[in-house]
């Protein structure tokens, strides 16, 4: 059954819970008749809950000392405002940019997929590529029922869906002989279009994620480059056109024994050692 086009703005109001009752069973509708669209609404409901259960410790913590001055005022200025000092003010609203500019800054990475296509995004806002690598990681390997969109038993479905979006050819390095077998993939946002990420795991449920990214297309070879964001160990490197992050929850020196087995699957043009 034909049903009402929806727009990916549709879509996403849906996740968002911001629809009227007409809307959102017009939007249900399209969703039975639309499997495609009915898995990426779950993938972006799970990537909202992953990112709620991520922040969440931050609503506990108990407001800087310097915010909650902010939230005080001085017994002079709430009987008359005016009287406040010109200072003051200045010096609050200064403060107030400061606190809305990081935590723009923060989220700007994974709200840019919304200037693809216009391929807009201000050359400040770009996050680097470990970074990048180090939150889809910590945001999706936990996941126990939805870690990646394709799961590694549909792996050439996978390879040729992530080439497309791409638009190049992708590979998927083979880490068995290593304890590490493949999970499954998916898509993600970069700084300028799309990322592919792949999932490992080993026996004791150990994940390791591979982000790929065309965005350092041009810029040759690099060596492995070290990264840690949090508890999160990142190698990182350049080859061809692809940018390469592996990222995991695991010592530097397994990561790195890790890394080079995929470098060289990756056929490099040249060796290079880890740190």
């Amino acid at each position: 059954m034909k049903t009402e086009v929806m727009t990916e703005d549709d879509l996403h109001a849906y996740v968002d819970n911001a629809l009227t009752p007409a809307q959102r069973a017009r939007v249900e509708a399209h969703l039975a008749a639309c499997p495609e669209d009915a898995l990426r609404v779950r993938v972006w409901s799970a990537q909202k809950q992953d990112l709620k259960a991520l922040f969440a410790p931050v609503l506990d913590e108990p407001l800087p000392h310097t915010l909650h001055a902010l939230s005080v005022q001085p017994l002079a200025s709430a009987v008359n405002p005016e009287k406040r000092p010109k200072s003051d003010n200045a010096r609050c609203l200064q403060m107030a940019a400061g606190v809305v500019l990081a935590v723009l800054g923060g989220f700007a990475g994974w709200f840019g997929h919304a200037q693809w296509a216009a391929g807009d995004l201000p050359t400040q806002a770009k996050v680097p590529m470990y970074r990048q690598a180090a939150v889809a990681h910590v945001v999706f390997s936990p996941d126990a029922r939805r870690p990646v969109e394709i799961g590694g038993e549909q792996e050439e479905a996978l390879v040729k869906w992530l080439s497309k979006r791409l638009g190049v050819p992708v590979k998927v390095p083979k880490l068995g002989a290593l304890g590490y077998e493949l999970v499954g993939g998916r898509l993600l946002p970069g700084n300028a279009g799309p990322v592919a990420q792949f999932m490992y795991q080993e026996a004791s449920g150990q994940r390791l994620t591979l982000y790929v990214t065309t965005e350092g297309a041009g810029k040759g070879q690099s060596g492995f480059r070290f990264a840690q964001e949090g508890e999160i160990n990142v190698f990182y490197w350049l080859d061809g056109r692809f940018g390469y992050a592996l990222s995991g929850g695991i010592a530097k020196s397994e990561l790195a024994r890790v890394a080079t087995a995929v470098y060289d699957q990756l056929d490099a043009a040249a060796p290079v050692r880890a740190p």
